[in-house]
């Protein structure tokens, strides 16, 4: 008997009641509905009633409120958590024979029962885009529940095996790719907002622009992560230029010498902690190589989040540690005509510059890695700090977020692998020496900075 068959057919059944119900108005749900529904559902024997049980418990799930979701996830972390007695005499009986089967014992008695309810969970279709969608709900219930960190944490675990680089399948997305994947880029694109549909066309034009997305087979056409990608003659500078509907730098996607990735969006927010860029990027990077052979460069257009807030709190609250002319320079930021006079702008490029270099090298997160979250994420990923361009972002946002400054990291496919390893094993990072000639001038603005 063909058990695929079976399974589909109970799912669709359990599903088609779910949906009856809720047409039947069974309104909000009951989280103690849900926990004995978990309860039978860990309880069942065969497959076939495992799936039953699960879809059933996710239409409760749907239905309960945040007051109810809250609830759910409290009894999770308590009452589906490891029995502390089961792990004595599994912990136990492994001392006494140090034997693979006690050990095997050990780890079944150490593994919180809430792991068997999501994977079992994940056996309805669908499940596991609901499971995403749950931990999406945890994530924004989380504030005040330290409880929820051990469940936080299953979640991960189990995710990080189910959304591994082996099930991932890389698409490229163009203008015939279906509607319902182009509405979700533009819902999804984090980084530099989508218009409406004539500037995704442009986005997406063969001439000069390339968009790829990770998505996994049991998500369907939900999109995980993608990332835009500029085809250019030399490296970008300003993310105006790129993201103008009326620009081509290039006749043809042949005559570019460099792709520039200018956007990378996470879709999924129940998927945050699940590593995806650096599989995406250095597989774009083989996709266009292979496409294109005369590329030669390949480089980020990327913001710099928070840059401005440290700038201001690091040295505009304690104005002791600049320099009185870098002081002075530094308050032109608050002049609104500043972008339109060429000596402010030219004074302050002289000063935010090589500060912002400062930042990016030399301030760091309490785990020693730099406090930029993006210059974590490429650096991390084997790339070089290349460039600090002044003037790179010159929207509202890009002042607000980092006085207008846009980053190029370079991804050389010689060095990508030695570059990550450099920066696994010690946070080494690898710049320029444009970059570390930036950052030397940064020292004559502050006062007893002596760290080269």
């Amino acid at each position: 008997m063909n058990m695929s068959f079976l399974q589909e057919l109970f799912s669709n059944i359990t599903q088609r009641e779910a949906l009856l119900r809720r047409r039947d108005g069974a309104g909000v749900a009951d989280p103690a509905q849900l926990l004995e529904a978990c309860q039978a559902l860990l309880s069942s024997d065969g497959e076939v009633s495992s799936i039953t049980h699960a879809s059933h418990a996710l239409e409760i799930y749907s239905r309960l409120d945040d007051a109810g979701k809250t609830t759910f996830f409290e009894r999770l972390a308590k009452d589906f958590s490891a029995e502390p007695s089961e792990i004595d005499a599994a912990y136990a009986a492994y001392r006494k024979s140090r034997s693979n089967t006690s050990l095997e014992h050990l780890f079944e008695a150490c593994e919180p029962r809430r792991q068997e309810l999501l994977r079992r969970l994940n056996l309805s279709t669908g499940g596991t885009h609901e499971l995403v969608k749950m931990r999406e709900d945890m994530l924004r219930l989380m504030k005040g529940h330290k409880e929820f960190e051990p469940i936080n944490a299953d979640f991960v675990h189990l995710f990080a095996s189910w959304f591994n680089r082996g099930f991932l399948v890389l698409k490229r997305i163009d203008w015939n790719t279906p509607a319902t994947i182009l509405e979700k880029i533009i819902r999804y694109e984090a980084v530099h907002k989508i218009r409406d549909w004539d500037d995704l066309r442009r986005r997406l034009d063969a001439r000069d622009r390339r968009c790829f997305a990770f998505f996994h087979p049991a998500i369907g056409d939900e999109p995980l992560i993608f990332v835009e990608v500029a085809l250019t003659r030399g490296l970008p500078s300003q993310i105006q230029t790129i993201l103008a509907s009326d620009r081509y730098d290039i006749d043809s996607a042949e005559s570019a010498n460099a792709a520039a990735f200018f956007g990378i969006s996470n879709c999924q927010v129940g998927l945050r902690g699940i590593s995806f860029g650096n599989f995406l990027i250095k597989q774009v990077v083989q996709e266009l190589k292979q496409e294109l052979p005369n590329l030669k460069h390949f480089v980020t257009l990327s913001p710099m989040p928070g840059f401005r807030k440290w700038l201001e709190a690091t040295y505009l609250e304690h104005p002791e540690l600049l320099e009185p002319e870098a002081r002075e320079i530094l308050g032109y930021l608050d002049e609104a005509g500043w972008v339109d006079s060429p000596e402010r702008s030219e004074a302050l490029d002289s000063v935010i510059r090589p500060l912002a270099a400062r930042y990016l090298l030399k301030a760091k997160a309490d785990d020693g890695q730099p406090l930029n979250p993006v210059a974590r994420f490429h650096l991390g990923n084997g790339a070089e700090l290349h460039r600090i361009n002044w003037q790179g972002d010159a929207s509202a946002q890009g002042m607000q977020q980092s006085c207008g400054l846009m980053v190029n990291y370079l991804y050389v496919l010689d060095t990508i692998e030695r570059n990550h390893e450099q920066y696994t094993d010690n946070y080494t990072i690898v710049c320029s020496s444009s970059v570390r000639e930036l950052s030397k001038r940064g020292r004559k603005w502050l006062k007893g900075d002596t760290e080269k």
